[in-house]
């Protein structure tokens, strides 16, 4: 079995599909910085389906099963389920996934659910219409997020979750309601603590609402009972409601880090490797392909660079964050969080 130097195997594996995105979240691609004419990457630097698919086969034979769809907003890919059908035949991957803002979702959903898609993962911090057009964008409605949940719950997924960033003096004052959200309309929530993901958000650990704050003030109105994690990997602390009514979870890689039982690894939409969300630069794998690398090399490649990983940047924060921001990130919408 392959496993990095920490003896974490490799399980997870999050693709990439492009690096646009149609919203402007002040924690990822913050509208000050980007625009909304923003040039992406052009379409010869992404990797292709057959590319995609090539690698995901090879990761599968060193131990992969899962998979998680990303961006920028992967709905931006057009024909995503080619995709989707050519990761599902994979021997050996057993579940693919999608993290995506729900925008385009609606008229998708049940094309993506055909091809193989078993679980979608949403993108939503606030339900006040003000506050979403502030985070994400002016132009921007709500309403079509919530009819891409709706359509995700129709359509039949495994599962659809709720991801929600709470910033302090940002949308804090929503914990409740994005629970009772949750709860009344049978989604999985977690929330996630900000995080010091690339370099624009001028992240501060004084805007962090951490997991112990979240769950305290969730428990006031709708108490909780700690569950135990489904794998050991699994990046949120569990909870089921005591009144029987779901599940919350919380991803607490700031306050209670969990580097020690990462089997992730990222591949860029232009072809890089990067193990771990928090890394500078990665390794540009697309380069290899395109001049002409059997699988065996590859395979070979891939092997080398999980069995060199150390990496727990989330353990050891403090030593980073304390020193001048020289030491550069890989931004957010690069590698899909």
């Amino acid at each position: 079995m392959l496993r990095d130097r920490l003896n974490r195997p490799v399980r997870d594996l999050r693709i990439s599909v492009t690096d646009k995105c149609n919203f402007r979240c002040n924690y990822c691609m913050p509208e000050e910085v980007f625009g909304f004419q923003y040039k992406f990457m052009p379409r010869a630097n992404i990797l292709s389906f057959e590319e995609i698919t090539r690698l995901a086969r090879l990761f599968a034979e060193l131990g992969v099963s899962k998979i998680r769809l990303t961006g920028g907003e992967p709905l931006l890919r057009s024909q995503l389920d080619r995709l989707i059908a050519a990761l599902h035949d994979i021997p050996g991957i057993q579940d693919i996934a999608m993290t995506t803002n729900c925008y385009f979702l609606a008229e998708k959903a049940q094309i993506l659910r055909d091809a193989g898609l078993n679980r979608v993962t949403a993108s939503l911090d606030t339900l006040r219409p003000d506050l979403f057009q502030k985070l994400a964008g002016g132009h921007l409605q709500l309403e079509k997020v919530m009819d891409g949940l709706r359509r995700a719950a129709d359509v039949g997924f495994q599962a659809v979750k709720v991801n929600s960033v709470i910033q302090r003096g940002v949308n804090d004052t929503e914990v409740v309601d994005l629970v009772r959200f949750a709860r009344d309309n049978g989604l999985i929530l977690r929330f996630i603590e900000y995080m010091d993901v690339g370099n624009l958000n001028g992240w501060n650990m004084a805007q962090v609402v951490t997991a112990r704050e979240l769950i305290e003030t969730v428990s006031k109105t709708f108490p909780l009972v700690p569950l135990e994690k489904n794998y050991s990997s699994e990046t949120a602390n569990r909870y089921r409601f005591a009144d029987g009514a779901g599940e919350l979870g919380v991803i607490a890689s700031v306050s209670q880090p969990f580097c020690g039982d990462c089997s992730r690894i990222r591949l860029s939409a232009d072809g890089k490797l990067y193990t771990c969300l928090f890394i500078e630069d990665g390794l540009d794998i697309k380069s290899r392909m395109r001049d002409g690398a059997t699988d065996e090399e590859l395979r070979e490649i891939l092997c080398s660079l999980w069995r060199k990983r150390t990496d727990r940047y989330s353990e050891v924060r403090a030593s980073h964050t304390n020193k001048p921001r020289n030491n550069k990130k890989i931004e957010m919408y690069q590698i899909g969080g």
